[in-house]
């Protein structure tokens, strides 16, 4: 009898198992789809699938190797052979652009995620533990905060000198407080529910119940702060770059080629029109993008 029992237990967990994975799977569709029925949403999708297809196919799609120098064709005007013109080296500014995207797409994208993975880590422990720990990691996050996030990022990114990768970890380290105080209230909001005294009950290990059980229940409006920090982390990515802090030349990122363009835009203004409409373009794909998330993903407007 006991072992009919336990047999039925088993089966009835594996079944609300394999029906827990379909729900989820068919919530995860739904959101997909909401996310894409709003205008809005279609077209920043439509934006950042051009890019991206440029992106991946610049080998193709551009004539002229983005690093090479022509002297004999400095500073001319977009025409049929340069069609964004060129720049104080005789380099092919429409190929420069196609290949910079990927570094400046890079460094937004890693800079957020990267960033926010700090603030969801330590959102979730103090939000989770409370206590001291709560304290300490908060007392930490007003300290980090007392300093606003664009001069942290100023002064991470002098101090660990102009690069790629310096300044992922520059933006990264500079923004995560944010994050972390998001996570920390959303978990805050989930103490108490029957399901994490049930896992608790059943001697759950904590670092699971965290991060299996409660972060997915609470991740969503981090997922959309992170893919509206994309664009925000493109812009201060070009900023840096530009003020020389961030990836130098000969490295075609798009930042680095509107400080390239600064000393001559009034003479020759094509050189930094270009790469300011290729960062405004991403940069308002990813706003159209995280609008339609946060719609989607509001449970008030699922209905």
């Amino acid at each position: 009898m006991e072992n009919e029992k336990r047999n039925m237990h088993r089966h009835g967990h594996h079944h609300g198992h394999k029906h827990g994975k379909h729900e989820r799977r068919n919530s995860s569709l739904n959101t997909f789809k909401r996310i894409f029925i709003t205008p809005s949403a279609k077209f920043g999708g439509i934006i950042l699938l051009l890019i991206l297809i440029l992106t991946i196919f610049a080998p193709v799609l551009t004539p002229y190797s983005p690093t090479a120098v022509n002297l004999k064709q400095m500073y001319m005007e977009p025409c049929s052979q340069h069609w964004f013109g060129t720049d104080a080296m005789g380099r092919d500014i429409y190929s420069r652009i196609l290949y910079g995207a990927k570094y400046s797409l890079a460094l937004g994208l890693l800079a957020a995620i990267l960033g926010n993975a700090i603030g969801i880590v330590l959102g979730s422990i103090a939000g989770y533990f409370g206590g001291q720990v709560e304290n300490i990691i908060m007392r930490i996050c007003d300290i980090w905060s007392s300093i606003p996030g664009q001069l942290m990022t100023l002064l991470l990114a002098a101090s660990l000198g102009p690069g790629f990768v310096t300044t992922i970890v520059a933006m990264s380290i500079g923004g995560w407080p944010g994050g972390c105080r998001m996570l920390r209230a959303q978990i805050m909001g989930e103490r108490g529910k029957e399901y994490l005294e049930a896992c608790e009950s059943f001697n759950c290990p904590k670092g699971i119940i965290m991060f299996k059980h409660i972060l997915p229940n609470v991740i969503s409006p981090m997922i959309v702060t992170i893919t509206m920090q994309i664009g925000g982390g493109i812009t201060a990515a070009a900023g840096l770059s530009y003020l020389g802090l961030g990836v130098q030349p000969p490295t075609p990122e798009w930042g680095a080629l509107l400080s390239d363009a600064v000393s001559v835009m009034q003479s020759h203004p094509y050189m930094i029109l270009f790469p300011g409409v290729a960062i405004g373009l991403v940069v308002f794909g990813f706003n159209l993008i995280g609008d339609g998330l946060r719609d989607a993903l509001d449970p008030k407007l699922r209905n």
